[in-house]
Parts: structure tokens; C-alpha cells; sequence
């Protein structure tokens, strides 16, 4: 009888041999992946979302009106028009310029947060509730609460002429030099407190063990920050600035409750713009290329600031 090493009731291996892949579709345990459990909500999301897209987008190329059945192909007409609005160029400056502002203000405020509040401060569970707030009111509530206290006679006035600057009392919403950084300000309030939650989650990957090596090697705390902290946040820094900036290019809901563009267009962006072409002078068809302007800003300006971040991150990896 030939001898064996193993028992006689040893199971017999049924699975692939180690070290092997299982083959492509199908799961480690051999049986099929059922990939058409993705075709139900694969065709509700192209109903709900790429058919009206694309329909959406192919007015742009017509002269509808939003009411007749006609719709008259008239090919780039609306996109030359777009050059010519002096109006829609100057919301595209604004537009650019607000997204610049609210993604450098908030992200550094939101950094100074997460590092002062990653810091054993006693109250820091309490102030990252208080800081984050702000984040889950309603866009439009927070735009209506600043509205009244931007009043002439709201609380900003009446704070600075308690504590004795009256001199510095302003009409915040109707004054066309400041208007427009009243509702950055706005926007940067509600939102550096988010902000601040994806740098402190950063942090809590940084090992304690490389500040302390880095402390013994004589580096200062701005030292530690810069070649220690920040290389670790880059998956941090590369998530903030795209929502800032995605943000900043497709606001709308804080300046139409503000100041619906004014004074003057000093605040008109390209969804306000949008909107009033649209739902006011129901020039459907060339708010639909104004729409494919800001969608194509949107997709350049996120490509190009996500390929230089991803490799910033591979370089501190």
C-alpha cells in the first residue's frame, strides 16, 4: 500500500491553485459575477441624466424659444453671440475670479482649523462642531441669513457702530466695489468649515513617530508642516481644491438670493446669467450654449488642476 503525507481525511483542494487569479468574471469563489444587476439602474441613470443631457445640449445649436415645436438648426449662431455679450464675458471674469478667491481663502482657513484643532485642545470635539455647521445649512437659507445681516440697518452695521467703527458701516449688497466680496465672504463661511473636516482627516493618517524623529533632528514646527505634514496631506489638499473649485465655477444659489447679480451685473456669474437668459427672457436656446461654456470651464479647469495635483501626489509619495 504506497504511503501519502496526508491524512486520509484530508479535504481535496477544489479551488485554483495558490498563487493563481481566478478567471476574469467571475468571483474568487468560482461562481459568475453578475454584472447584469448594473443594467437596471445603468439604464434609469441614462434615462434620467444622459438622454436629457444631450437633448438639452442640442439646442444650443437651434433657435428654439422653450414653447414652439419648430426648433431651426442655426449651428454655432449662439456660441458667436455668447463671444459678442459683453455681459456674458464680464460674468465669466466674475465667475473665474470667485473661484480663484473662495478656493484659496477657504482651503487656508480651513487648514489653519484642522491644525489648531488637531492640537490637544480641550474644547477641539465642541469647535469642530461649531466651525462644521455652517456646512449643513441649506445654501439658500445661509444666502437669506446674510442677506439681513447685510441689510443698511442689519447686524454687520450695527456690530461696527456698537464697538465704535462706525466709520467702516457699509451697503454690503449695494455697494457694486464690495458686493461681490460680501458674497465670497458668504461662501467661505458656510464652507471652510468642510473644508477643515477633510484636512483633519488627513492629519489623522500622519504618524506621530516622523514629527517626533523630525523634532530630534532639530526641525522647527514650520519645518515639520512643510516637509513632514503637507507631503501627507496631499490626498487632503487634492480634494479640497477640487470641490473648491467645482464650487466656486458653478455658484448660483448665494448670489441670486443676495443680490440676483447686481448691483450693476458687479456679481453676475454664468448661472445667474444663465438663469435670467433662460427663465426670464426665455432665450432657451442661448442659455443652453452659455450652459456648455460653464460645463466645458468646469471639465478643463478640474482636468488640468487634478493631473497637476495627482502628480504632486506621486512626487511626495
Amino acid at each position: 500500500m504506497p504511503v501519502t503525507d496526508a491524512p486520509p481525511d484530508a479535504p481535496t483542494r477544489t479551488g485554483p491553485a495558490p498563487g493563481t487569479r481566478p478567471p476574469r468574471g467571475r468571483s474568487r469563489r468560482g461562481a459568475p459575477v453578475p454584472w447584469w444587476f448594473v443594467l437596471p439602474a445603468a439604464a434609469f441613470f441614462a434615462f434620467v441624466v444622459l438622454v436629457p443631457s444631450a437633448q438639452g445640449a442640442w439646442f444650443a445649436f437651434t433657435d428654439w424659444d422653450g414653447l414652439a415645436r419648430e426648433r431651426p438648426f442655426v449651428g454655432l449662431e449662439r456660441f458667436r453671440e455668447v463671444l459678442d455679450d459683453q455681459d456674458a464675458r464680464a460674468a465669466v471674469g466674475t465667475t473665474l475670479l470667485i473661484a480663484v478667491a473662495v478656493t484659496v481663502v477657504q482651503n487656508l482657513i480651513g487648514l489653519l482649523l484642522a491644525l489648531g484643532l488637531h492640537s490637544a485642545v480641550k474644547s477641539r470635539d465642541l469647535l469642530r462642531v461649531l466651525f462644521f455647521v455652517p456646512a449643513v445649512i441649506t445654501p439658500v437659507v445661509a444666502a437669506y441669513l446674510w442677506r439681513y445681516l447685510y441689510a443698511p440697518r442689519g447686524a454687520v452695521n450695527a456690530v461696527l457702530e456698537t464697538v465704535g467703527l462706525g466709520f467702516l458701516r457699509q451697503d454690503w449688497l449695494g455697494d457694486s466695489s464690495i458686493a461681490l466680496w460680501s458674497v465670497v465672504v458668504v461662501v467661505i463661511w458656510q464652507f471652510a468649515g468642510m473644508s477643515m473636516v477633510i484636512f483633519l482627516a488627513g492629519l489623522q493618517t500622519v504618524p506621530k513617530e516622523l514629527h517626533e524623529a523630525a523634532a530630534v533632528d532639530g526641525a522647527g514646527p514650520l519645518r515639520r508642516f512643510w516637509n513632514v505634514t503637507r507631503p501627507m496631506l496631499a490626498p487632503a489638499i487634492t480634494i479640497n481644491l477640487m470641490l473648491s473649485v467645482i464650487g466656486g465655477l458653478k455658484l448660483f444659489d448665494q448670489v441670486w438670493v443676495m443680490t440676483r447679480g447686481g448691483p450693476g451685473g458687479a456679481t453676475d456669474t454664468l448661472s445667474t446669467v444663465i438663469y435670467r437668459e433662460a427663465f426670464q427672457f426665455s432665450e432657451f436656446a442661448y442659455s443652453t450654449a452659455l450652459a456648455l461654456v460653464l460645463t466645458g470651464f468646469v471639465i478643463v479647469l478640474s482636468a488640468v488642476q487634478y493631473g497637476y495635483l495627482r502628480r504632486e501626489e506621486r512626487k511626495t509619495a
